[in-house]
């Protein structure tokens, strides 16, 4: 009996012992949401960055979108036709008469001739499609039987 009680007395731990235990347990935790709380911080950190950076090439795109504009407005007003003449005129130039036409004939040159789309005009040219490829359905089905009831 003695010795049962010496076991148990052994076995049963100090006060001080569950005491570390139940500190231990409390600190590991601490530690798991603390780490948890770290990732989600780390994400939604990151997160908001991409957004910012979104947000500022958003904004550099519809700035550079704005130049462009800028730019095909003075472009169309630099090349409008009375832009274009008084430009010309400034520089010398002025609309030529019939006396100042000068024709230059090329040696070798053919003029081309108007494209003539009517059917009259149409030589017939050979078909690029084999016979296979412009048979349709319906056809092919009915040389098949035609051709499956003449043998034997």
């Amino acid at each position: 009996m003695e010795n049962i009680t010496q076991i148990v007395q052994k076995v049963r731990q100090a006060p001080w012992r569950v005491q570390r235990q139940w500190i231990g347990l409390l600190l590991l935790g601490l530690v798991l949401v603390a780490m948890v709380a770290g990732v989600y911080l780390n994400v939604t950190t990151r997160a908001s960055i991409s957004g910012r950076q979104i947000q500022i090439l958003s904004a550099e795109i519809d700035r550079n979108k704005q130049v462009n504009a800028d730019m095909e407005t003075e472009l169309a007003g630099l090349t409008a036709s009375e832009s274009m003449q008084a430009r010309a005129e400034e520089l010398g130039f002025h609309p030529a008469s019939t006396d100042e036409i000068t024709y230059v004939a090329v040696a070798g040159y053919v003029d081309n001739s108007p494209a003539n789309l009517s059917t009259q005009a149409a030589s017939p040219q050979p078909s690029l499609l084999k016979p296979e490829y412009s048979e349709t359905l319906f056809d092919w089905f009915t040389r098949q039987m035609t051709a499956s009831g003449a043998q034997p």
